[in-house]
């Protein structure tokens, strides 16, 4: 009988959990409310778990404290989507718990479940039950109410795997819009592959399969910045350069090799390649001449240079402090026709990203260091992001994020057409926020399964028409969705503008804007390129 749990095993239990997490992706992804390819709930746990998997397969020691460090660390940093930054909430509650532990035993290790449930409900400002935070709190609570009736793993477990599988199957009658989908939380259900994933390794199983952390791609997008942080103190201050020509004929390949230890020994960057006929040699050092003194044992020097890296440090860090301003801005958006229009307003970073594929919370802190200013304003431009970018806050040094809940690129667009580098932070806030409800925005999509919603019945094919709430078009033809969810939308706005995704051509764009300006001849019509993936059209009414 297992009644404790050490450092190692905590390890093993992380570790199963990332691969049963993946292997079930997909089909947590699958429980998406809305029907449209953009489900990834699924996807941002995984991900999350699995930079928790990176820090713990790097750290140098199995003791629960370092483990747990490791977890919470991971988790926060990979945070991705809502349910990746509850997810990382419920593990950083856990293991705060039991970092100072030794050994977990059952009590312990339900106290760290109700820290879990605990910090998650505090990482929202609105908490709805029928989600994972009804599930994390519902096994917290049996978990504390068995703890002194099961004191080994191998029975507790089971216990509260059931109790949440069981509050999986509640969550539709808890949140109506579940329910209608016909579909049981998807967060609550990942929840579950973590718990069921520790289980399987307090009991010996294996879960086949990889976990590869991919690396998130980002886009710069206006004045490339070097980020100060690499800018740090500089260790040796001399960059030095040198051929050995020449050679002594009493000179050994052995005293190639001794020069090699002892530039080791004084510096860093060592570079020592070549034979006896000519020797290369790189040292970032503090003795250049005890560096040359060496060489010369060995024969003439040749093509010498030495460079003063404090220097040039001090030359970057001063370009940096002069380039400095007060506010800069960071987007995130997918489709290189959105990614200029950002470009063209003056956003200095867009991190490729949006439906189906959210950045992180350290990608997102990674691009506000990029930036040169001591203010930021992020655009999530989803609402499955602000979360992450909350997050993001506590990652970043010597800056300030200040995150402008765009829930769409073109609240994002509108954010950063209200941008004033005149006027102060807080006014600029202000005019932003108020800037992204000024306009009306629709997006067209396909319908991924079967279901009924919103009054409609769907069939997989399916184009739909949505706002950020809900589906208010269907169709089988894009051109009949855009004009049908513009006059549900259109409340006396006067400019249209469209975005057109990757999967239509220019030609059917246009040929679209013509139907519209006929169709409202008193309104503006206006097509932009954006080449976003999954939506054929975002709409904006102004």
């Amino acid at each position: 009988m297992q009644k404790t749990i050490n450092g190692a095993m905590l390890k093993s239990m992380i570790l199963t959990a990332a691969k049963l997490l993946e292997i079930n992706r997909v089909n947590v992804d699958s429980l998406n409310v809305f029907p449209v390819p953009d489900g990834d709930t699924g996807t941002n746990m995984s991900l999350t778990l699995q930079s928790a998997v990176k820090e713990i397969i790097n750290c140098p020691s199995n003791s629960v404290s370092a483990v747990a460090d490791a977890v919470a660390k991971g988790a926060l940093r990979g945070a991705r989507g809502n349910s990746g930054v509850i997810l990382s909430q419920v593990l950083r509650g856990f293991c705060n718990t039991v970092k100072n532990a030794q050994e977990i035993d059952t009590r312990l290790f339900a106290q760290a479940l109700k820290a879990g449930a605990e910090v998650a409900y505090g990482a929202v400002s609105k908490p709805q039950e029928g989600t994972m935070l009804t599930v994390a709190k519902m096994v917290a609570e049996h978990a504390v109410s068995i703890r002194n009736k099961h004191k080994d793993f191998e029975t507790f477990l089971p216990e509260i795997i059931n109790k949440g599988n069981l509050a999986v199957e509640l969550t539709p009658s808890l949140l109506p819009v579940l329910k209608k989908a016909g579909v049981v939380d998807a967060g609550g259900k990942g929840l579950m592959c973590l718990y069921e994933g520790m289980y399987k390794a307090v009991m010996g199983e294996t879960v086949s399969g990889d976990v590869v952390l991919p690396e998130a791609k980002s886009n710069e997008t206006a004045m490339e910045h070097a980020d100060i942080m690499s800018l740090g103190s500089i260790e040796f201050a001399y960059c030095t350069e040198f051929f050995i020509i020449n050679i002594n004929k009493k000179t050994t390949v052995a005293d190639i090799e001794k020069l090699r230890e002892k530039l080791m020994t004084i510096g860093d960057c060592v570079i020592v390649i070549g034979d006896l006929e000519l020797v290369k040699v790189h040292v970032h050092t503090n003795q250049p001449g005890v560096a040359l003194s060496e060489a010369l044992k060995l024969g003439e020097l040749d093509k010498l240079k030495i460079e003063n890296m404090l220097e040039q440090n001090r030359a970057l860090k001063k370009k940096y402090e002069e380039e400095k301003k007060d506010m800069g801005m960071v987007s995130v958006s997918s489709g290189d026709g959105l990614l200029s229009i950002f470009k063209d307003l003056m956003v200095d970073f867009v991190i490729d990203g949006g439906q189906s594929m959210n950045p992180s919370a350290s990608d997102i802190a990674d691009a506000v260091q990029r930036v040169n200013a001591d203010n930021v304003f992020v655009f999530p431009n989803n609402k499955n992001i602000i979360l992450a970018a909350e997050q993001a806050k506590s990652l970043v040094e010597n800056r300030t994020i200040h995150v402008i809940p765009t829930k769409n690129v073109p609240q994002g667009f509108s954010a950063a057409l209200a941008f004033n580098p005149d006027l102060p932070v807080d006014e600029n806030k202000a005019n932003m926020i108020h800037a992204m409800d000024t306009i009306t925005v629709g997006q067209v999509t396909y319908a991924v399964r079967n279901t009924k919603i919103d009054g409609f019945e769907l069939k997989e094919g399916d184009i739909v028409g949505l706002d950020n709430k809900k589906i208010l078009a269907k169709g089988k033809n894009k051109d009949d969705v855009v004009i049908d969810l513009i006059e549900r939308l259109r409340d006396g706005e006067e400019l249209i503008t469209l975005y057109y995704g990757q999967d239509v051509k220019e030609e059917e764009a246009n040929a679209l804007k013509e139907k519209i300006k006929e169709k409202y001849p008193e309104c503006d019509v206006v097509i932009h390129y954006g080449g976003q993936p999954i939506y054929y059209y975002y709409i904006a009414l102004e």
